[in-house]
Formats: structure tokens, sequence, C-alpha cells
């Protein structure tokens, strides 16, 4: 889609957006935070759990990357935990650090035996101490996200750079069918392998 920074974009509900990334965001978490507070959210998490579920059965992998939710997001920690899946491959976490004098903003993985996290992130996100593990897998959270497989993050770039330093990864996206717009996609943006929503499987 090619349009002016400041022309308005619309979801498949036909809701208008703004096209601009920071106003586009806004956005998105008003409407997120709203909406979470409803029963349709948490029918909505089943949902997107049981698509999950099927798509890990598939791909068997032997390791997996979460990442401990924010407010809105899917709980992908606390569901890998619950489904007892580091019984059957490693889990991992994400610890972010910021840039400094020690080099550009960065993320790792680190393995995750599942308990309750004792420490956070740079960026304040409760993460674990495990040794660095790159997944198999990794789940990725979206804000917002487009048919052809590109997401919208909080602009921190974080996943978009560890994905392009580990272009052999399976990247799944987990996003709320919401969530869905459209934007110009920028060239570090990092397109997902699939992306899962409480309704439908879109491989782009």
């Amino acid at each position: 889609m090619n349009a002016s920074p400041k022309d308005p974009v619309s979801d498949t509900a036909g809701k208008t957006w703004p096209h601009e990334r920071n106003e586009l965001r806004r956005a998105l978490l008003a409407r997120r935070r709203e909406w979470w507070a409803t029963a349709e959210a948490r029918l909505a998490a089943d949902k997107l759990g049981e698509q999950l579920l099927g798509l890990l059965h598939q791909l068997e992998p032997l390791s997996l990357g979460l990442y401990w939710p924010l407010e809105g997001e899917f709980n992908a920690a606390a569901w890998a935990a619950g489904h007892k899946l580091g019984a059957e491959m490693q889990l991992a976490l994400p610890f972010a650090r910021k840039a400094g004098d020690r080099g550009p903003a960065a993320m790792e993985f680190r393995r995750w035996d599942g308990a309750e996290p004792t420490l956070k992130d740079e960026c304040g996100i409760p993460s674990c101490a495990g040794p660095v593990l790159v997944p198999e897998v990794l789940l990725v959270p979206c804000l917002g996200f487009t048919r052809e497989g590109f997401r919208l993050g909080y602009g921190g770039g974080y996943f978009d750079r560890w994905m392009a330093a580990h272009p052999g990864v399976t990247a799944i996206g987990l996003a709320w069918q919401g969530g869905e717009v459209d934007f110009e996609v920028q060239p570090h943006d990092q397109a997902l392998t699939v992306v899962l929503t409480e309704r439908e499987v879109i491989a782009p």
C-alpha cells in the first residue's frame, strides 16, 4: 500500500486507523485495552491457545521461545507452563538489553524452567537467568499485523533484530483478529512465518 504517512488505512471491519506508526500503536493499544476487559477476550485466548497447540504438534520443535506478556497480550508463558510443554521441549524467555556503552540494543533467549521469574531484563520485563538458547520456534507478540505476515510491535525493534540475525527460526506471530491492519513495510521489518489469531491461521 503506497500511502502518505498521514493517510488513514482501514482494517477488515472497516475501521479507519492512522497510518503513522506511533499513532497507529496508540490506537491499537486503546482498542485492545477496551476489548481485553470483555468476556469475548477470554474466549479468544482459549481459541488462540487451541490454534497454537495444534500448530506446535505439527512442528514438533525441540525448543520454543516464549515471551512474558504485557497487558492484553496472549499469555504464552503461562499457557506453555499450563500445558507442561517443558516436558516435551526446552523453553526460553527473552532478555532485552538497552543500547549503551556495551553496544546497541539487543535481545537473547535464555532457557526457562517454568518457575516464576525472579529477575527482570533492562526493559523491566520478567525474564530468567538460564543459559542462552536459540529456539527452533519463536512465539512473537503482535500489537498489530498485516495479512502479508508483518507485525507492529511497540517500536523497540528487539524482535525484528533478533529474527534478522536468526533467519532459520520459525517465527509464529500471536495476535488478536482485531489487530489486523495495513501499514507501509519498512526495511527493518521482518516477516513472520505464520500469524495465528483466535479465528485463523495466516500463512503468507
